[in-house]
Protein backbone atom coordinates (compact mmCIF):
# COMPACT_ATOMS: atom_id res chain seq x y z
CA UNK A 1 0.00 0.00 0.00
CA UNK A 2 1.29 3.63 -0.85
CA UNK A 3 0.20 6.66 0.59
CA UNK A 4 0.91 10.46 0.55
CA UNK A 5 1.70 10.29 4.09
CA UNK A 6 1.49 13.43 6.70
CA UNK A 7 2.70 15.75 4.42
CA UNK A 8 0.68 17.82 1.37
CA UNK A 9 -0.08 16.99 -2.22
CA UNK A 10 2.98 17.85 -4.62
CA UNK A 11 1.11 20.25 -5.91
CA UNK A 12 0.86 22.28 -2.56
CA UNK A 13 4.02 22.49 -1.57
CA UNK A 14 6.15 25.02 -1.13
CA UNK A 15 9.11 25.10 -3.70
CA UNK A 16 11.50 27.23 -1.70
CA UNK A 17 12.38 30.34 -0.55
CA UNK A 18 14.65 33.44 -1.45
CA UNK A 19 16.21 36.13 0.95
CA UNK A 20 17.02 39.26 -0.31
CA UNK A 21 18.02 42.12 1.66
CA UNK A 22 16.42 45.55 0.46
CA UNK A 23 16.03 49.05 2.16
CA UNK A 24 12.04 49.15 1.61
CA UNK A 25 9.25 47.26 1.48
CA UNK A 26 8.46 48.46 -2.38
CA UNK A 27 11.83 47.44 -3.34
CA UNK A 28 10.71 44.05 -1.97
CA UNK A 29 8.04 44.04 -4.10
CA UNK A 30 9.66 45.09 -6.86
CA UNK A 31 12.07 42.33 -6.89
CA UNK A 32 9.56 39.67 -6.03
CA UNK A 33 7.42 40.21 -9.23
CA UNK A 34 11.23 39.53 -11.15
CA UNK A 35 11.00 36.27 -9.69
CA UNK A 36 10.32 33.77 -12.58
CA UNK A 37 6.27 32.17 -11.84
CA UNK A 38 6.63 28.71 -10.28
CA UNK A 39 3.28 27.60 -12.18
CA UNK A 40 4.70 28.50 -15.30
CA UNK A 41 4.57 31.37 -17.74
CA UNK A 42 0.59 33.15 -17.62
CA UNK A 43 -0.37 30.99 -14.82
CA UNK A 44 -2.09 32.58 -11.43
CA UNK A 45 0.06 32.57 -8.14
CA UNK A 46 1.13 33.57 -5.19
CA UNK A 47 4.75 34.95 -3.89
CA UNK A 48 4.61 35.20 -0.30
CA UNK A 49 6.48 38.42 0.60
CA UNK A 50 7.96 38.26 5.03
CA UNK A 51 9.78 40.70 6.53
CA UNK A 52 13.00 39.07 8.63
CA UNK A 53 13.82 40.91 11.73
CA UNK A 54 17.18 41.08 13.50
CA UNK A 55 17.91 41.61 17.20
CA UNK A 56 18.45 45.46 16.82
CA UNK A 57 14.54 45.90 15.89
CA UNK A 58 13.46 44.43 18.88
CA UNK A 59 13.07 46.25 22.61
CA UNK A 60 15.83 45.71 24.13
CA UNK A 61 15.24 43.38 27.55
CA UNK A 62 16.73 40.22 29.18
CA UNK A 63 15.37 38.08 26.19
CA UNK A 64 17.47 39.89 23.30
CA UNK A 65 20.10 39.87 25.68
CA UNK A 66 20.06 35.74 26.40
CA UNK A 67 20.08 35.28 22.28
CA UNK A 68 22.76 37.86 22.25
CA UNK A 69 25.31 35.46 24.60
CA UNK A 70 23.73 32.50 22.14
CA UNK A 71 25.66 34.00 19.16
CA UNK A 72 21.64 34.29 17.34
CA UNK A 73 20.93 37.39 14.95
CA UNK A 74 24.48 39.22 14.51
CA UNK A 75 26.14 41.88 16.58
Amino acid sequence: MVVDGPFAETKELIAGYTIIQVASRDQALYWARRFPNPRGEGEACEIEVRQMFELDDFEQGEGVERFRKLGVGGA
